[in-house]
């Protein structure tokens, strides 16, 4: 019982040390997550992955507004910007029940988000960095490149288990009963709209951007 009583005090201390350790630099990985979304890395982001978007999803009209939310979604969280990213995923989610012919059943649209969602490309992985630097790890940062490469693989084999077992078993297809009249209007205004509203990066926030991803990632 000693023993228990020890472990569990130990345990506390160093989960409260832990996380004391964690506010600074999280504070700070956050400070250099909005500098360069300021610098416009987002909407770099969202501008290179758009064509792939509207590929892995034929069924949602690339100008719908399910699309943009898609798309900032995974922009938001390659970039570790979960508080951005979880208001697009729901919104994305509820835009695309809008052309569920089935409403409540999961349609191959929602999975295959589902599955990038969850496996997610990130290029900064703030909270390992965070963890390595409170560890006393000299350069935290090392772990980019290799957190780039590995959801990466992640993701594909994500997308490619989505799409094999949605060939498997027929899910409710949101082609199935959509026309262009069907479409609300507002809906296609605003999926055209979301992302022209961000403003593109100059040349200068381009080389911001590049270079706090190269600063980190170099010994």
């Amino acid at each position: 019982m000693t023993e228990i009583t020890e472990a569990s005090f130990e345990s506390v201390k160093n989960a409260v040390t832990l996380a004391i350790g964690l506010i600074g630099s999280m504070a700070l990985w956050l400070g250099i997550i909005q500098v360069v979304e300021a610098a416009g890395g987002m909407i770099v982001i969202a501008r290179l992955i758009r064509p792939v978007m509207v590929k892995l999803f034929p069924d949602i009209p690339a100008s719908h507004s399910a699309m943009s939310a898609i798309i900032l979604n995974i922009a938001a969280n390659a970039l570790g910007l979960g508080n951005a990213a979880t208001p697009m995923g729901l919104k994305a989610m509820v835009e695309m029940d809008k052309l569920n012919p089935e409403k409540g059943t999961a349609t191959d649209a929602m999975c295959l988000f589902l599955a990038i969602n969850t496996s997610s490309v990130t290029i900064i992985p703030i909270s390992v960095i965070t963890v390595r630097a409170s560890a006393g790890v000299t350069n935290p940062g090392d772990v980019i490149l290799p957190a780039i490469f590995a959801t990466c693989c992640s993701t594909i084999t994500a997308i490619f288990a989505a799409k094999f077992f949605a060939r498997r078993q027929s899910m409710p297809s949101l082609n199935q009963s959509i026309s262009s009249e069907d479409l609300d209007g507002n809906d296609l205004l605003e999926g055209e709209t979301q992302i022209s509203e961000l403003t593109p990066p100059n040349k200068i926030g381009k080389l911001i951007f590049a270079s706090l991803i190269g600063a980190f990632s170099v010994r």
